[in-house]
């Protein structure tokens, strides 16, 4: 078996749809994931999949277990049980460091830039792993952003919210990822921001990266994202298409924590599934 370093294959800005049409089996399957903080436990028995170029959202109340799962797929906090599978190999014994080599990137919740760093020298920093290449993608990474080209010798703790936030989704994609997770890009942005937020994120999707995005914001994030998965109490209690689940007034009581069912979805393994329209 190849090393997992290798990863698979990663992924240039612009993908072909012939090549996500070739690609077979999800880039990410999560079977009965479960995570635990002492005797408390964050994620109870999770399962779901990322498929080649698909976008996935998982939506929920604070508490539900949506940081913690992105933080189990790349290796911030060990499983209590389950399995993950990234391109078909079990990362059970798989440091983070080597996850982040092999195409996970991470964008975590409060963006977390070097403060100190100038705001080249963080994009940099997430090609650390990398070899060749690594100023094109800088550029590529100034085109999606022109913003971050205007601002490369700042720091990038003097940006704005939104701009750190542009920084922090720009040093993932320097690493050329597969996978790319995405903890709460719009929190604590201006509208403004967040639709620049949103915008960048939705051409990346159109692009072909694979994304598990976590989002309060549920209308932005079922336009984004091809399905979901509501987490209620660190299980998922529905899941379906995107644009179904947002037909459905049952996503809302899911998603607020209210008890309740819709007559219209049925259960699969003993979650709610919304049909397609």
């Amino acid at each position: 078996m190849a090393d997992l370093d290798e990863g698979g294959p990663r992924v240039p800005f612009t993908r072909s749809p012939s090549h996500l049409a070739a690609a077979s089996g999800p880039v990410l399957e999560l079977r009965d994931v479960v995570v635990r903080y002492g005797a408390a436990t964050a994620v109870a028995g999770v399962s779901l999949q990322v498929g080649e170029g698909e976008a996935v959202t998982l939506l929920g109340a604070n508490g539900a277990g949506k940081s913690t799962l992105l933080r189990a797929i790349s290796g911030l906090v060990p499983l209590g049980g389950g399995a993950i599978r990234y391109g078909g190999r079990d990362l059970a014994r798989v440091p983070g460091y080597r996850r982040a080599r092999s195409g996970i990137a991470h964008v975590p919740e409060g963006r977390r830039v070097f403060s100190s760093f100038s705001v080249r020298d963080n994009l940099l920093m997430g090609a650390y792993s990398q070899g060749q290449g690594v100023e094109a993608r800088l550029g590529e990474v100034y085109e999606r952003f022109p913003i971050l080209f205007e601002r490369r010798g700042q720091l990038g703790g003097s940006l704005s919210g939104g701009e750190q936030q542009m920084l922090a989704i720009g040093r993932a994609l320097m690493s050329g990822p597969r996978l790319l997770l995405l903890d709460e890009p719009s929190l604590g942005l201006s509208p403004i921001a967040i639709t620049q937020v949103f915008e960048a994120i939705r051409r990346v999707r159109e692009e072909g990266v694979s994304m598990l995005l976590v989002e309060q914001n549920s209308t932005l994030a079922l336009e984004v994202a091809d399905r979901a998965c509501v987490l209620r109490t660190g299980k998922v209690v529905l899941e379906g298409a995107s644009q179904a689940i947002k037909s459905q007034d049952k996503l809302l009581r899911a998603y607020l924590g209210s008890p309740g069912r819709d007559k219209a979805g049925g259960k699969e393994n003993g979650k709610e599934v919304v049909p397609s329209q």
